[in-house]
């Protein structure tokens, strides 16, 4: 048995019996890994079905979904690379032993140092604007020889949003690549790759959640097309890698994959079909889409109220792990399951209550109205599908610890048949005081 078969209340009940929520942390991350796995196999296999080459495709994580170096070695143990934006994503990908060569580095405001310790690794780079790419030029005549990485341009191919603007990168002002439809842009990338016979790939993200893959896969199919272009121009294969970001939108509504990678993928060699004729190398940066699934926030309920002739569940999973779903809950709704204190599923007739968290602001609810078995103080709720972004990017508000993040699967000789392994521990009362500058507590003080 795999652990995507094990109900999720044999989980629950086994993360309370084996001390997952002691008393100092009422709040924790699972992720099962099997299921993981599951998705890293389906995305390969959809890509290949699709006719990409497996040997000069890489499908590299997007480490900020889930920067954990856990979960980052065994995405790379399943085959992945990593996308990195950050000098600190890239530290978490090397402590996870990615392999340099098996990490794309995008970020729209990398500074010098961190593109010459991209260069002196052989790490991917592609470049955000023209300021970048003239910052390159000075930084590989500064090298004297042939650059070990694999270097591009990311550009906007300006296809329009989705129904999420933060999300969508690629409108008519988005921040991120060179605008390719803005006057003049197109024949300066032409030039920009005429003399710089070193730069070998393109790179476009239309973005993610809210954007229909319809409107993705023009955006592949745009950057598919310069590259033609750039390579006919120069009158050879300059460019022999595209990279198709990700974004692949996750559906938070029901247990159901859907959209699949198998219907991307097919829509892409529908829209491009020369994507996968085998003259190009693919990147894809999938994040959320590979982890969402296969994640749960799991919090005790510490008290239960009633306001306005509303019942309130007063939980400890609130704005600091799902910060997305309070400041946007239209955008970021999530389904939430009840146990009771053993973790058993609760039941009995609905009762519309809000779900809060445990910030000192009224609006950390992580759902409102919603109609679930009567809680009470001691019982557990479950946040799904938070595989991504959710319990790793922490949101520090009121000094809140990061919770603990525990990988499961199944294990018959264990007696409650789930084994748990530790992704990172809580973090302790010490450990936040050091963040908040504990070892320099007279310092201020001291200045007159």
């Amino acid at each position: 048995m795999s652990s995507r078969d094990i109900p999720l209340g044999t989980v629950v009940q086994a993360a309370i019996r084996q001390g997952l929520l002691p008393a100092w942390s009422p709040v924790a991350g699972l992720l099962d890994v099997q299921g993981i796995r599951a998705a890293t196999t389906s995305l390969r296999a959809a890509f290949e079905e699709a006719g990409a080459a497996r040997d000069t495709t890489l499908h590299a994580f997007a480490v900020k979904a889930a920067a954990l170096v856990p979960v980052l070695r065994l995405l790379a143990g399943e085959g992945l690379g990593a996308e990195v934006a950050s000098p600190g994503e890239l530290a978490l990908a090397r402590a996870a032993r990615v392999a340099p060569e098996r990490i794309v580095l995008d970020s729209p405001a990398k500074t010098t140092a961190e593109l010459r310790e991209a260069l002196a690794l052989g790490v991917a780079v592609n470049a955000d604007s023209r300021e970048e790419l003239a910052r390159l030029d000075g930084l590989l005549r500064e090298a004297a020889g042939p650059p070990r990485s694999s270097l591009g341009v990311r550009v906007n191919p300006q296809v329009g949003g989705g129904t999420i603007d933060a999300l969508s990168t690629a409108t008519d002002t988005s921040k991120f690549g060179v605008a390719l439809r803005d006057e003049g842009a197109r024949a300066w990338l032409v030039r920009a790759f005429a003399e710089r016979p070193w730069l070998s790939r393109l790179h476009a993200h239309v973005g993610s959640q809210g954007c229909p893959l319809e409107l993705m896969a023009a955006g592949v199919r745009a950057t598919y097309e310069l590259a033609e272009e750039i390579n006919r121009a120069v009158g050879r294969r300059q460019v022999t890698t595209l990279d198709i970001g990700g974004g692949l939108p996750v559906n938070f509504a029901s247990d159901d994959v859907t959209p699949t990678f198998r219907a991307y993928a097919r829509l892409l060699a529908d829209a491009a079909p020369g994507l996968f004729d085998g003259r190009y190398g693919l990147v894809t940066e999938f994040g959320r889409s590979l982890l969402a699934k296969s994640g749960v926030v799991l919090a005790r309920v510490e008290y239960t109220k009633t306001a306005g002739g509303r019942r309130i569940a007063v939980t400890h999973a609130g704005a600091q792990v799902a910060v997305r779903t309070v400041f946007a809950p239209a955008s970021w709704p999530l389904r939430v399951a009840v146990f009771d204190a053993q973790g058993r599923p609760k039941t009995g007739p609905p009762v519309d209550q809000d779900i809060a968290g445990p910030c000192c602001f009224a609006g950390d609810l992580v759902a409102v109205g919603r109609p679930l078995p009567l809680l009470e103080a001691g019982d557990h709720v479950a946040l799904l599908d938070t595989g991504a972004y959710y319990f790793s990017n922490h949101y520090a508000y009121n000094s809140l610890p990061r919770p603990g993040v525990y990988g499961y699967a199944s294990a018959e000789e264990e007696s409650d048949g789930v084994r748990f392994a530790t992704v990172r521990a809580p973090q302790t009362l010490g450990e936040l005081v050091a963040e908040g500058g504990g070892a320099y507590a007279a310092e201020l003080s001291a200045l007159r």
